[in-house]
């Protein structure tokens, strides 16, 4: 089998949706001649914990762990935190609202700890790796980021090592995240964080992202900055669904009429709209009143529930931690409605979650509030797996949340969702990274 390394922050027992695109390639890659050996942290900063995913880690393969220094220590200790308390991501905030601390904090980080805060890992890895290369003759390596300073330990080992092949994967972009104005940064900052972007797509091979919209935004920066067109070097595979997690057991549905959201919530998801609907139908329609449940599973930033209570919907409120991705697929199941939110950010058209896919394939209708012209709503015409609404478009919303409560047991789907298995994904990878 070729070899081909891949440099990755996050993986098991580190839960959420940063672990699951290359855990899942990483399951099925031997199965099309490609043997992957992992490059990770030994001591990571993990939101959540999940050991349910070691189960998708193949047998007998190997993982490199080396240790890793970040500065969260520091700032815990500077913004009051336990030393035990979780980092967020996204600027989740499940206490009290962000003090000066918190701000002060984000500046640093966004002027100083560029990329990331994962920087000081860069240069002791590419020492680490380069051993590693010259050793076992590895040809092929793969950084996939968030966080970015992945591709910059990817990029170090391409300078030293002209002749090996480079994949880039991008889950998430990097200047054209949806918190990046957040961080606050400084002109020279900012040129910092586009220079090193820039390097990136000019010096990998391959620019693998997960959606259009961002593939063809890289392309864009690409000739616009250096001049260069290299159509040939972007490429698309989304995310997908592990047919393996969704089994043919029934499972009997919720006997109230459930929306529920799974995963993270933060402020800039809030779906302020979905409230105001919800609530008019509550106060017009007591069959709905009678039947309504929001179900939000995960972590939920304290902005949210201070909305939903504006909106007199805390009583039909039910809130539930994190739970293992091995019982995601049983509580999708169960619920009537799953609810989709897209960031109301200038990339939101790009935004293409992991979450949706797995949704689409627990065969509960998606209802999904986002961009009717954006990469998502293309897949969702395409498969009737869920209804679209836009931003701010109430009438639309209220018009989609009704028919599902009228018709959930008779909402229409197509099966044609094979393309977005996870094997079927890893199918496509293997024949990027041949061709590579």
């Amino acid at each position: 089998m070729k070899k081909v390394l891949i440099i990755t922050y996050y993986w098991p027992p580190a839960g959420g949706a940063g672990v699951q695109r290359w855990l899942k390639f990483v399951k099925y890659l031997r199965d099309f001649g490609w043997e992957p050996i992992i490059y990770t942290a030994l001591n990571p900063e993990m939101p959540v914990i999940d050991e349910s995913l070691t189960q998708d880690i193949p047998k007998d393969i190997e993982v490199l762990k080396q240790p890793i220094w970040e500065p969260y220590a520091i700032y815990k200790k500077f913004t009051g935190k336990k030393p035990s308390e979780k980092i967020n991501a996204s600027f989740l905030n499940e206490g009290k609202k962000q003090g000066i601390t918190q701000k002060i904090s984000v500046w640093l980080r966004g002027n100083f700890f560029i990329p990331d805060a994962r920087r000081f890992w860069i240069k002791p890895s590419i020492k680490v790796l380069s051993a590693y290369i010259q050793k076992h003759s590895i040809n092929y390596i793969v950084s996939s980021g968030p966080p970015h300073s992945m591709h910059l330990i990817a990029l170090g080992l391409k300078k030293k090592f002209p002749k090996i092949k480079w994949l880039a994967d991008f889950r998430d972009p990097w200047t054209n995240i949806d918190f990046y104005e957040k961080l606050m940064l400084s002109p020279m900052a900012n040129a910092k964080h586009h220079r090193l972007e820039l390097l990136i797509l000019k010096h990998a091979n391959i620019v693998l992202s997960i959606g259009n919209d961002m593939s063809n935004e890289f392309k864009t920066i690409l000739k616009t900055k250096e001049n260069i067109s290299a159509d040939d070097k972007f490429k698309v595979i989304t995310n997908g669904f592990d047919e393996s997690d969704y089994s043919d057991k029934l499972v009997q549905k919720d006997f109230d009429f459930s929306i529920t959201h799974i995963g993270t919530l933060v402020k800039d998801r809030n779906p302020n709209e979905l409230w105001k609907v919800l609530s008019q139908l509550v106060s017009e329609n007591e069959n709905f009143k009678q039947h309504l449940k929001i179900k939000l599973i995960g972590k939920v930033d304290v902005f949210v529930l201070e909305q939903l209570n504006k909106f007199g919907l805390t009583p039909y409120l039910q809130k539930i931690d994190y739970i293992p991705h091995n019982q995601v697929a049983e509580e999708q199941k169960k619920s009537k409605v799953l609810l989709l939110l897209v960031n109301r950010t200038k990339n939101a058209k790009g935004i293409l979650t992991g979450k949706f896919f797995e949704y689409m394939a627990s065969g509960t209708p998606i209802l999904t509030i986002g961009p009717t012209n954006g990469d998502l709503a293309e897949i969702i015409n395409k498969t009737q797996c869920g209804i679209i609404s836009n931003f701010d478009d109430l009438e639309s919303l209220k018009k989609n949340v009704l028919h599902l409560f009228l018709n959930e047991n008779n909402f229409n789907r197509r099966s044609s969702i094979s393309e977005f298995s996870r094997k079927n994904l890893t199918k496509q990878l293997a024949d990027v990274l041949n061709k590579m």
